[in-house]
């Protein structure tokens, strides 16, 4: 059987055993074990084993639980709600005035969180009410929280950025530094669509509540200090150079127990469900990059990663037009799977023709993330849309239907990012340098 008969039969087997509700960590082994089987020498139950338990054992991998249980102690604190006080009174004089607390919000809360989905839920439950409350629009409330809500995953610590990483053998701490510049800029894009939004509408955003003077606003800052202090240790150590990752990730937890403990949230009961709540969200990434470790490897033993490069060679496409391609690819991918298993999924074989192309590995993952972004706020599976959507009570097309100004203010950033590649690798180079 040729390379496009091997293809078609595996993405049929692919997508059979998904459609029958199966896991997709035991999909994607599934399908290894049967490319391995049917069309490889080495016994595919042995490379299972060996695979799947070097992928699960990566000491670099112990960053992501951390991260993850970092996110869920600091959802069941009340730093949503002192954050909305400390950010509210700096946002009164801009056009828009608190729609801008969503994008600052997600913007900081990311800074610790490093999913997607905790950031918008976590600022959507302390913005959403309050934005209501004093009449602003609906449509944008919801809109640039969907929207801002995906710099989880991309202003570090990003767990997508680890599994990235890992995947693609690229320096974690290297990944995070570079995805501080693309963030802030994608921040600065959604507010400034807020303020032009609000100078073509001003009859929509409500007054201005009292404007306090600036000792009232340096009295309410006090409630951000947490938070700050809490992005200062953990990206501060591994900028510095103090901290690898994984033990960044480890001061994380220990400063968001702290946080915890002196808010009054931390109790048995809060920390058992954290705790168990990022295992839970652990056990189903590593599942899923432990059988993305084996389908790689079988992607490897047969040789379609290869073959796929070089007939991708032979097309003669530029840089510019294997990225659009790449970037449609994964959109449209993003409408059935969630980010982490497309990044996992794809890697194996995205990354030779990447690397073919000349393309700098560092610079892909942060592309790969902004495009892996406009997945979670495209429907049927767009992680966003579903948090929103269980939070508002709002059909999932609606709000698909607000966010999508967001959305192609994702695509001027992945514009941006390749007339200006400097954005992404401004950072680590002077960080090497």
């Amino acid at each position: 059987m040729n390379d496009l008969g091997i293809t078609v039969l595996l993405i049929a087997a692919l997508f059979a055993i998904l459609g029958s509700g199966v896991w997709i960590g035991l999909t994607l082994s599934g399908v290894a074990w049967i490319g391995m089987q049917l069309f490889s020498s080495r016994p595919a139950g042995d490379a299972m084993a060996v695979t799947i338990w070097g992928s699960s054992s990566s000491w670099t991998l112990t960053a992501l639980p951390l991260f993850v249980w970092m996110g869920e102690i600091l959802f069941r604190t009340r730093l949503s709600q002192d954050m909305f006080r400390g950010l509210a009174p700096w946002m009164q004089a801009l056009p828009g005035r608190l729609l801008h607390v969503n994008v600052v919000g997600c913007a900081i809360f990311a800074a610790v969180s490093g999913s997607s989905a905790a950031t918008c839920a976590t600022i959507g439950k302390m913005s959403l009410p309050e934005l209501k409350a004093r009449g602003y629009p609906d449509d944008l409330s919801i809109g640039s929280l969907a929207g801002a809500g995906t710099l989880g995953l991309l202003i570090p610590p990003s767990i997508i950025m680890i599994v990235y990483g890992v995947a693609a053998e690229v320096s974690i701490a290297q990944l995070f530094i570079a995805g501080v510049l693309p963030g802030l800029m994608l921040a600065a894009l959604f507010s400034g669509y807020l303020m032009v939004w609000a100078w073509r509408h001003p009859s929509l955003v409500p007054p201005r509540d009292d404007a306090p003077g600036l000792a009232a606003k340096l009295r309410a800052s006090r409630h951000l200090l947490p938070v700050i202090g809490l992005i200062a240790a953990v990206l501060g150590s591994i900028y510095a150079g103090i901290a690898t990752a994984t033990e960044a990730a480890a001061i994380g937890v220990l400063g968001a127990l702290v946080i915890s403990g002196a808010q009054g949230s931390l109790s048995w009961t809060t920390f058992k469900a954290s705790l168990l709540g990022g295992t839970r969200l652990y056990c189903m990434i590593a599942l899923i990059l432990a059988g993305a470790a084996f389908l790689t490897l079988s992607m490897g033993y047969i040789g379609l990663p290869r073959h796929l490069a070089e007939w991708i060679a032979t097309l003669g496409l530029t840089q510019w037009q294997l990225l659009l391609v790449l970037a449609v690819f994964y959109i449209v991918l993003g409408c059935f799977l969630d980010g982490i298993s497309m990044v996992v999924l794809t890697m194996g074989v995205v990354l030779p023709t990447v690397q073919k192309a000349g393309i700098d590995p560092l610079w892909f993952g942060i592309f790969v993330v902004l495009v892996v972004e406009m997945a979670q706020i495209t429907p049927p599976v767009g992680f966003n849309l579903f948090v929103l959507q269980g939070m508002t009570q709002r059909e999932i097309g609606w709000i698909a239907r607000v966010t999508l100004p967001f959305f192609f203010l994702m695509v001027a950033a992945v514009v941006l990012i390749y007339l200006f590649p400097q954005i992404v690798t401004l950072l680590p180079a002077t960080m090497r340098a």
